[in-house]
């Protein structure tokens, strides 16, 4: 085992090993490391069971208003925590209505769509109901608002790794 050839493998094993565990690089022990392997996961941040103690942590921090944790050695970026209570379908948008406890949210649908004709007739409905025609027949057309869905996990952050796309992580 004192061969030339031994020796310089048995070197190239410990400067390998001492920069493989170089305090400069980021390493997957640190939480915040931990945090992002398990984000960047597209099965979901607690698909591995290794991931669900570092992610269960992070939201509960960020749930106190603490800052997202950072890891060395890795160009990423995270917003600061957001919160959207509320979510619509594609072609609707949350916005605030007035009813009968005030003000409230409410979904939107972005276009007109086809409603009952009695809201154009009898000006029932939120006043937005015309009559349009359409390939030769009219229409009765209204922006329609509902209740949003509410969501079960409000709070949001945002999480860019090495400038690429930036993914919402919801918690």
């Amino acid at each position: 085992m004192n061969s030339p050839t031994a020796r310089a493998l048995s070197c190239a094993f410990v400067l390998l090993s001492s920069y493989c565990i170089s305090s400069s690089k980021a390493r997957a022990d640190d939480w915040g490391c931990q945090v992002l392997l398990c984000l960047s996961n597209p099965g979901g941040p607690m698909q591995f069971a290794e991931c669900v103690p570092p992610v269960q942590r992070l939201w509960n921090e960020l749930a106190r208003g603490r800052p997202f944790p950072t890891c060395s050695g890795i160009g990423f970026q995270a917003s600061t925590p957001g919160y959207e209570p509320y979510s619509c379908e594609a072609d609707y948008r949350v916005t605030a209505r007035f009813g009968p406890q005030g003000q409230e949210a409410a979904r939107v649908s972005a276009t007109r769509q086809v409603v009952d004709t009695s809201q154009c007739t009898s000006g029932a409905g939120n006043g937005t109901a015309r009559w349009v025609s359409s390939s030769g027949q009219r229409q009765c057309m209204a922006y329609v608002t509902a209740r949003p869905s509410v969501r079960s996990q409000p709070h949001f952050v945002d999480v860019t790794i090495d400038g690429m796309a930036t993914q919402r992580v919801w918690f």
